[in-house]
């Protein structure tokens, strides 16, 4: 189709101008937003060029067992970020935040990568490794907006819940709705991404692989896959999530979490 442009470290210098712009426009409304800025984009910059380094070591030695260890401390990165994120903790929920990614993880990029795109050698770091790396990092949205939506759900209503639970309720039956709305919520940013997707924005995937020289046809393909994919695994994810947290906070003794 085309040809691929690298870009040399000077294109990447004249690049930091796009954040003097942003750094200027800060100084100009006193926005307070200066240091924060250069903080971001120096941590943005060594982040990225460490891990393109580790990548590239990874992808040169194409070891399956070097694959699953750069995976697995991705999901650690992943569940614990997730946790860090909302605004809401109990006992317990690191472990909840891990099982449900660790799953969610398995279930739907095993199905995309061996079933759908049918990558060979099942551990192809070009493929897994992007792959699952959009599941952790859209799965951890999800779970962390479907975590804070759940418990913010039994804080408020808890006489609602406990009241359900005396009259006989299962654990299930008391908590329903709230699982419905952390889902709901948890569900809301992918929706959003396909509903404009091709219209307003062209996404991440199909413009890197445009970029690179694939056919926009090819680029369309993967993308859509993509987009499913992190709408199944964005609605398991918050469905195992809030039924994690349900099993721990729950009881026929009432809802244990914090009223204040």
């Amino acid at each position: 189709m085309g040809h691929y442009i690298e870009l040399s470290a000077f294109d990447l210098f004249l690049a930091v101008g796009l954040i003097v712009i942003a750094s200027g426009i800060s100084l100009a409304l006193q926005l307070g937003l200066t240091r924060s800025l250069a903080v971001a984009a120096t941590r943005c910059m060594l982040q990225l060029g460490a891990i393109g380094l580790i990548l590239k070591k990874i992808f040169q030695v194409n070891s399956p067992l070097l694959v699953l260890a750069w995976l697995a401390l991705m999901l650690y990165m992943a569940s614990r970020e997730a946790v860090r994120r909302s605004r809401s903790k109990y006992k317990g929920i690191r472990l909840d935040a891990l099982l449900t990614m660790t799953f969610t993880s398995l279930a739907v990029g095993l199905l995309v990568t061996q079933v759908v795109i049918k990558v060979r050698p099942w551990y192809d770091p070009q493929y897994v490794i992007p792959i699952f790396g959009m599941i952790f990092g859209n799965s951890l949205n999800g779970i962390c907006l479907c975590l804070d939506r759940f418990l913010e759900y039994l804080r408020s209503r808890r006489r609602e819940v406990e009241l359900r639970l005396c009259f006989g309720a299962t654990r299930q039956e008391a908590v329903i709705e709230g699982a419905r709305q952390a889902v709901r919520t948890g569900m809301i940013p992918i929706i959003n991404n396909m509903t404009v997707a091709g219209i307003v924005s062209l996404p991440g995937m199909m413009t890197g692989q445009i970029v690179a020289g694939a056919s926009p046809v090819q680029a369309v393909a993967y993308q859509i896959v993509i987009m499913f994919m992190i709408a199944a695994s964005n609605a398991l994810g918050s469905m195992l999530l809030a039924t994690l947290a349900a099993r721990r906070l729950v009881s026929h003794y009432g809802v244990e979490i914090d009223s204040s």
